[in-house]
């Protein structure tokens, strides 16, 4: 009975090896937070979406891999997914550097517009054959508009001629804002707080959850509705992992992903329209500019820039477009 017994003992240990074994292990980095809203759903839409048959392992806080390395090591099989940014792949992929554009879309719509159609099949599969990774959704993470201090409306690019407006430090940043006609400022984040308070700057230029949870709230009284950048993050698998899946474990992992991108999407949208009526309520102008005066007017500034040396032809037209 005991030899029985060690021998059933040691067959389900053996069992339960060859079934951990069985299981596709994918290792996920990330910079944000485990405790923020799109980890947790990261969590209930896509590794519980993905089953058994997958052992999802998730590391947050930038502590497996520094922002911006990620590509790299999903290159060099140290790493299966990332969340990335559309920047991280210019060096690679120039004419990713398109999706970068301010005013490019419209609003949340029509960049989800252009995401769900096939306008941009060509450049996700230049992706796939120059950085070896597959982006298999892009979830929306917030709108950049400008906030500022002041006593008028910005209703057009002309209007902001002389306005010293903050944008992130790097020479495309600081584009985005000579293209919108401000004087761009490059302020660390950690000092626009002060910067706006001194009278450093005038303004800056992000969302409504930064704008909040840096406190730029307390000392703006005008938010201009811009969406002059509506960004995603590029959901993303190293083609090496991609291609050692079945067909059916691929099928399964890009359900699951478009799960996760609506599931963020929708998180992030209702957040942006509480704080915005929490804006207004607090006594703050928000208000909406002349949209398509500054379309029409940044993309020719960039059109007739470097930056349009590696759009792939026709895109941008054909973007605008879709909608109208």
């Amino acid at each position: 009975m005991r030899l029985f017994t060690t021998i059933s003992i040691a067959a389900m240990l053996a069992a339960s090896t060859a079934q951990a074994a069985d299981k596709v292990e994918l290792i996920y980095s990330d910079t944000i937070s485990e405790n923020d809203t799109r980890s947790k759903l990261l969590r209930d839409e896509f590794a519980v979406c993905l089953g058994d048959e997958f052992d999802f392992k998730e590391y947050h806080g930038a502590t497996l891999f520094k922002q911006g390395t990620e590509l790299t090591a999903m290159q060099r099989g140290n790493l299966d997914m990332g969340n990335l940014a559309i920047y991280d792949f210019y060096n690679q992929v120039p004419s990713t550097g398109v999706l970068g554009t301010a005013f490019l879309f419209r609003d949340y719509d029509h960049m989800r517009a252009v995401f769900n159609g096939d306008l941009l099949d060509d450049l996700w599969a230049e992706v796939e054959e120059k950085a070896h990774v597959k982006v298999l959704s892009s979830p929306y993470i917030g709108t950049r508009n400008i906030s500022y201090v002041g006593d008028r409306e910005y209703m057009t690019p002309a209007d902001l001629k002389g306005v010293k407006m903050r944008f992130p430090g790097g020479e495309g940043w600081q584009f985005v804002g000579i293209a919108m006609g401000a004087t761009p400022v490059p302020v660390a984040f950690t000092e626009v707080y002060t910067a706006l308070q001194t009278g450093a700057v005038d303004g800056q230029d992000n969302g409504f959850p930064l704008t909040h949870s840096m406190k730029f709230d307390e000392v703006i009284d005008h938010v201009g509705l811009t969406n002059h950048l509506i960004q995603t993050n590029q959901f993303t698998i190293s083609m090496q992992k991609w291609d050692s899946l079945t067909e059916d474990q691929q099928a399964r992992m890009q359900e699951c992903a478009m799960n996760f991108e609506a599931a963020v999407d929708e998180a992030i949208i209702e957040e942006e329209n509480d704080l915005q009526e929490q804006f207004a309520a607090n006594g703050i102008n928000v208000y909406t500019p002349d949209k398509k005066a500054f379309q029409d007017h940044v993309l020719q500034v960039y059109r007739d820039s470097k930056y349009s040396e590696d759009w792939p032809e026709g895109l941008v037209d054909a973007i605008v477009a879709v909608g109208q």
